[in-house]
């Protein structure tokens, strides 16, 4: 049985934001957090997160951690359906109204930038993706890409990671279909909803930690779980799931069972990284350092404490 401990934080209306690159520990934080604050719920912001037959290599929640917690957005899609971030953003709108209604505090949890930046600032105005023009700029290189969006719009690509081709493309993408420069866009999103909180560790520590996890993902059945996924077609966004292709790769014999442990570990640092550069541009939200010796639980409280 979990004990809750008295805290004393008062809820009021506002959704609380726990945020942090994959592998910080955000999601154990926001279990114990809901518990501490007695009457609370979860709900998702991973954009991988949300498919059925996939727990492991999306590193949803444990069961455990469901039956102590009620997760929203987890689990509930076929893999070949795609998720879309302004629809996933919708249901958490409606999910976290429901659960404001009935007197419940909404937690929100997870990775995805955009997904998140919708939950927290309200759905971009920017003009949506047209088919043909995706197409087109998909087939451009990395450098090709980045060149262009420098040249039609410096500041922007200055704000923009450089390195992640789906972002400079659909940042190109905006700049050409709404004929204005990102800080145009930019500048329509709302007031956060709530406050929020960034999960940081030590990008060493951070590194072991994804190592531990990706030798640990396997020993649960991972390569089990994508091959029971053979003979469906996956939808694009099921298809990005960090360390499925690597997956592939080595039950196509490509891969020796440690290069497929680095392969994983290695892309996951790299989407860390990534993730780290977006959230120390978010200015809202506060830093939570945390040290290696430090447990869910206590992170947590630190939290209610600010929230109080």
């Amino acid at each position: 049985m979990v004990i809750k401990s008295d805290v004393n934080v008062p809820r009021g209306t506002k959704p609380v934001f726990i945020l942090g690159p994959t592998g910080s520990g955000k999601s154990a934080v926001a279990v114990e957090l809901a518990e501490l604050m007695g009457k609370a719920e979860i709900i998702s912001t991973d954009a991988y997160q949300v498919y059925k037959r996939m727990p492991i290599i999306t590193a949803a929640p444990t069961i455990e951690e469901m039956d102590r917690v009620k997760h929203h957005l987890v689990g509930f899609m076929e893999p070949t359906e795609n998720n879309d971030a302004a629809v996933h953003a919708r249901r958490a709108e409606e999910i976290c109204s429901e659960m404001q209604k009935g007197g419940m505090l909404p937690i929100h949890t997870g990775g995805s930038g955009l997904y998140v930046k919708f939950i927290t600032h309200g759905i971009s105005t920017a003009p949506p993706s047209d088919a043909a023009l995706r197409e087109e700029l998909n087939a451009l290189t990395l450098e090709e890409a980045v060149r262009r969006l420098q040249e039609a719009d410096p500041e922007g690509a200055a704000a923009t990671d450089l390195c992640n081709h789906r972002y400079v493309v659909r940042n190109l993408e905006i700049v050409i279909l709404g004929g204005k420069p990102l800080s145009y866009w930019r500048n329509n999103w709302q007031e956060p909803a709530g406050p929020g909180f960034c999960i940081v560790r030590n990008t060493g520590e951070l590194d072991e930690r994804i190592a531990r996890r990706a030798e640990q993902m396997l020993r649960d059945g991972a390569i089990e779980e994508v091959a029971a996924l053979e003979g469906l077609t996956l939808s694009t966004t099921a298809s990005k799931t960090l360390g499925l292709s690597h997956i592939q790769e080595y039950m196509k014999g490509r891969l020796t069972r440690s290069e497929l442990v680095s392969a994983i570990s290695l892309a996951t640092r790299q989407y860390a990284k990534r993730q780290r550069t977006w959230l120390r541009r978010e200015k809202w939200l506060t830093p939570i350092e945390v040290g290696a010796g430090e447990t869910a639980r206590q992170t947590a409280e630190r939290i209610a404490a600010l929230l109080r």
